[in-house]
């Protein structure tokens, strides 16, 4: 600190010999360490300096510290910057989790099933480079920065500013101080396994902190005379904390780190070294309380700041950086498309030369884009036109040459009990827009599904599904017998064996990207046996249904929900239509009948962790009704309900059977900390034959169901137990669930 204060001295002194001449301002330069998470310490450093009127005349960054200097290079303030982070949802940014409705209807079944996804090929599975592509990063970067894309010397911006990143190939250290900021932030950030390398220039680019985290001696070639260090690099661990892999990795980087910066320390006119050790490089979610440690360690070097604040004789003036809402884009100019042409990547974007759109909406664009899956990055820059009102776009992208994936799931329910998913999916098998997957489901019930689909967009695509379900459950005997039989037969419960094989090929096209219309021709073959009541004849299992049943189908989907397991906002609207033209079961005397089905739910958030879901679901069947295994059978708590199965709160499954039924539920979800539920649910239905022939259906409710029940969110799914009980049968039923439904 003394020589610091020396320092200062030697220029107030300076000041006061050069009355007569011009005077000299101090150049102040500012370089802030990488450190994930704990970087973000260097936003209360900034809030001191500002409030104090300390000038920075030049920045340097490193990983954590390259995305907050170049912020603050561009003209926002070290509030402004606050104020960004803490809006940002940083699992997000580091999962690069895109929004529900930015995925295609197939893209979100699939996203919502399995945990893992990782390349499998040649048979060999391979680890995926990087955690994230870091997309949602650089179009946050991209947005905020667009108030000066057009600077491509990064000397030219509000504060000059340059960044470090790693030539992974050659291990150097890399200048970045020209281009793309965004990019160039993005490549000093791109910290190994969890983001993936950047390409600028030809160069491979990784974290600037592999080899360069405190880039003090190249600030001081800009001529500084005073610079202000923050350093937020992590000391050597002691063996109590070495718990794990990357903690002896991070351990072995640090001692580099940590030997250069016994040096660097002692170059720093001003280092600040705020108390980072009890924050990790991913504690993304303690903000403030980072934050804050940057603050302290500040006001711990208090009178030297105000000091250099004094001898200053010019101070930085505040820029005004207008937030862009809308872009109107001129040309479109891509690079590096091979298999996927120009019309396809505009048709995901949506975009349209010369028409104005809201930022928003290009945003989605972009993630529309993204979530096919068909790229590994997408980067691109909005270049003020030289002759027209908006911009011109250059992108490059780089297409994903992983075609083969392996995709693993686990789950838990009381329907169908454990069960372990193995899917393999190829994409442009026979087609280049075509995917083919196959789940094959171990555990207490073997099941399998295929899909082949032929993706045409807004266009009529093409689909194959192939399945096999399987489960066995003790269910009340009403929902599965006709009456004639239970009159026959005296038993209440009955242990049933159910499969169903069921094969279609159907046509699908889209509207508006929410609206899905299938049409298609099904084959089902469905199984129902019993040992509970044994064949007189042969002293076998009884076969309730062993019938071929060939059908008509037509389907209606609009879905904008924001998540299938705990929607906050969003309408779903799903109608389903079998006409069924053939069933082996009454081979001379069949007469054609057709089943009709629909679900309407709406889902409102009133606070952040509060919401409303209400769904009313309704079903009848029209013609023959000798066959009732196809009719409707309510009770029980699941996603992945064949046929038609439907889940009731308050009874256990199948236990409520008839080929007409409404019901309505209403949930109510509290998130009382972050992927933490607590949640209430009624349900009300009317079951019955030929329930809508009259309308006593509408004088009262036959049956009702209340449940209470907890869930986490996890990478492998919800994780739910809920308690349920109805006033009708006076018992109550517990229901759990592991994982994803598949």
């Amino acid at each position: 600190m003394k020589y610091v204060l020396i320092i200062l001295m030697f220029f107030v002194c300076f000041e006061g010999f050069s009355q007569d001449s011009e005077k000299k301002d101090i150049k102040v330069g500012l370089v802030l360490s990488g450190g994930g998470a704990k970087g973000l310490a260097h936003i209360g450093v900034l809030k001191v300096i500002d409030s104090l009127g300390v000038k920075i005349d030049y920045i340097a960054g490193t990983s954590m510290g390259a995305i907050i200097g170049a912020l603050y290079a561009s003209g926002y303030s070290g509030k402004k910057i606050d104020s960004i982070f803490s809006a940002v949802d940083f699992d997000d940014i580091l999962n690069d989790n895109l929004p529900r409705a930015s995925r295609t209807f197939y893209e979100r079944d699939n996203y919502e099933k399995y945990a893992f996804t990782l390349p499998f090929n040649h048979f060999k599975v391979k680890l995926p480079s990087a955690l994230s592509r870091g997309q949602n990063t650089y179009g946050m970067l991209s947005k905020l920065t667009l108030h000066v894309n057009t600077i491509n010397d990064f000397s030219n911006l509000p504060i000059p500013f340059f960044c470090i990143a790693t030539n992974i190939e050659t291990g150097k250290a890399v200048v970045l101080d020209k281009g793309n900021l965004s990019q160039a932030v993005m490549a000093s950030g791109a910290f190994p396994s969890l983001f993936q390398p950047v390409i600028i220039n030809d160069q491979v680019l990784i974290d600037g902190g592999v080899v360069n985290n405190y880039p003090i001696d190249e600030l001081r070639e800009k001529g500084m005379d005073i610079i202000i260090g923050v350093d937020v690099q992590d000391g050597l661990m002691s063996r109590d904390k070495l718990t794990s892999a990357p903690d002896v990795l991070l351990q072995i980087n640090n001692f580099r780190t940590i030997n250069d910066m016994r040096i660097k320390a002692k170059k720093t006119d001003i280092y600040i070294k705020p108390d980072i050790s009890n924050f990790s490089v991913v504690s993304f979610s303690e903000l403030k309380k980072i934050t804050k440690t940057g603050t302290a360690a500040s006001l711990n070097h208090l009178q030297a700041l105000i000091d250099l604040a004094k001898i200053q004789t010019k101070k930085r003036k505040p820029i005004q950086i207008k937030t862009v809402d809308s872009l109107k884009i001129n040309s479109i100019d891509f690079s590096g498309e091979s298999n996927y042409t120009r019309s396809y990547v505009l048709g995901k974007l949506k975009l349209k030369t010369n028409e104005k759109i809201s930022y928003d909406d290009f945003n989605k664009g972009v993630n529309n884009l993204i979530a096919t899956n068909n790229f590994d990055s997408f980067l691109y820059e909005l270049k003020p036109s030289d002759t027209l009102v908006g911009y011109d776009m250059k992108a490059e992208i780089k297409e994903s040459k992983e075609t083969t994936f392996l995709k693993l799931g686990i789950h838990y329910d009381d329907l169908y009990k454990s069960s372990a998913l193995v899917n393999i999916t190829r994409k442009k098998w026979l087609t280049k827009n075509d995917l083919a997957s196959l789940d094959f489901i171990l555990g207490d019930n073997v099941r399998y599904n295929f899909e082949y689909y032929i993706d045409k967009g807004f266009y009529w695509s093409v689909g194959l599904n192939s399945r096999y379900d399987s489960f066995s459950k003790n269910v009340a005997a009403a929902a599965i017998l006709t009456p004639d039989e239970l009159n026959l037969i005296n038993v209440n419960k009955l242990a049933i064996q159910v499969s169903d094989f069921t094969n279609q090929f159907y046509l699908q096209t889209l509207f508006r990207k929410d609206l899905s219309l299938i049409v298609g021709a099904e084959y089902k073959r469905l199984k129902i046996t019993s040992e509970t009541i044994l064949n007189t004849a042969n002293n076998e299992e009884s076969v309730f249904e062993k019938g071929n049943y060939i059908s008509l189908f037509g389907k209606l989907k609009f879905d904008t929900y924001d998540n299938k397991y705990f929607p906050k906002t969003g309408i779903l609207f799903d109608s389903d239509l079998h006409i069924y033209l053939h069933s082996s079961e009454f081979k001379d005397d069949f007469s054609s009948f057709s089943i009709a089905k629909a679900t309407f739910g709406f889902s409102h958030s009133f606070s952040k962790s509060f919401s409303a879901n209400l769904t009313t679901e309704a079903g009848f069947r029209v013609g023959q009704d000798t066959n009732p295994y196809l009719n409707f059978a309510l009770g029980g708590y699941g996603s992945h309900m064949i046929n038609n199965l439907m889940p009731f709160y308050g009874y256990d499954f199948l236990s409520i059977g008839g080929d007409s039924f409404i019901k309505s539920a209403l949930t109510l979800d509290y998130e009382i900390f972050k992927k933490n539920h607590i949640n209430f649910a009624v349900n009300m239905a009317n079951v019955d034959n030929k329930l809508f022939e009259s309308t006593d259906w509408l004088s009262k409710i036959d049956y009702s169901g209340y449940a209470l029940g907890y869930a986490l969110e996890t990478f492998i799914g919800p994780i739910e137990v809920k308690y349920s009980w109805s006033p009708e049968n006076k018992k109550s039923i517990w229901f759990f669930n592991v994982g994803f439904w598949f």
